[in-house]
């Protein structure tokens, strides 16, 4: 019991991670379809911004139906699941970068902060599509063990938004506002998540590499 209770912890972990940038986007999308403005208006999203919205939606679908591809016991017990899932959060991944560098290009910036910001999430953006081509070729010749490390590392820039949150609410309250301050502190999530993706990598790496050496031991 103890055991499933403790596979369902990351991905919770992660919806609350995400929960901010999620309601965020969700009160944006209310906004923009005429309903009640409870959100700061922004002059950027005039109209109906196609980008904005096919960004939401992709990256509460990416956030949300990929944080329970982390479940080992989904996989093990559901793989047809895990592997239609593993499509849709494909497009919705791609969906999720492509807007994002779309806006980045062809909209005003954000107040507040500077070419800096522009320049990492053009970087932020493209490393995504790489991961998820490369992911996505990984699970076509059935190389899973590249095709999971190259989908945490997508997961992990997709959700640094969230991160965001602390790294920019911690970071100004210690240093202080400014915009090339604010534009390193949002590089900070990306770097936390992509740290943290890395040590995943490599700790589930070990633990494959140790399972030989238990079995003959179990077997002598």
């Amino acid at each position: 019991m103890s055991a499933a209770m403790g596979g369902w912890r990351i991905p919770v972990a992660l919806l609350v991670l995400c929960s901010v940038p999620l309601t965020a986007g969700t009160l944006r999308l209310v906004q923009l379809a005429g309903g009640p403005a409870v959100m700061p208006a922004d002059d950027r999203w005039a109209g109906f911004p196609v980008a904005l919205v096919l960004h939401i939606v992709g990256a509460a679908v990416f956030a949300i139906v990929g944080a329970f591809q982390f479940v080992p016991r989904i996989r093990r017990t559901h793989p047809g699941w895990h592997r239609r899932a593993g499509r849709v959060l494909a497009v919705a991944g791609l969906l999720v970068a492509g807007s994002a560098l779309w806006l980045t290009l062809f909209h005003d910036p954000q107040p507040g902060t500077g070419p800096l910001l522009l320049v990492l999430r053009l970087v932020a953006g493209t490393t995504m599509i790489g991961c998820l081509v490369v992911g996505v070729a990984a699970a076509r010749r059935r190389d899973f063990t590249a095709h999971r490390a190259w989908m945490i590392r997508a997961y992990a820039i997709a959700v640094a938004a969230g991160t965001q949150v602390f790294t920019q609410g911690f970071g100004e309250a210690v240093f202080g506002p400014g915009e090339v301050r604010g534009d390193l502190l949002k590089a900070a999530g990306w770097v936390i998540n992509l740290a943290v993706a890395e040590w995943a990598i490599r700790r589930s790496a070990r633990r494959l590499r140790s399972r030989p050496l238990v079995a003959e031991g179990a077997s002598a």
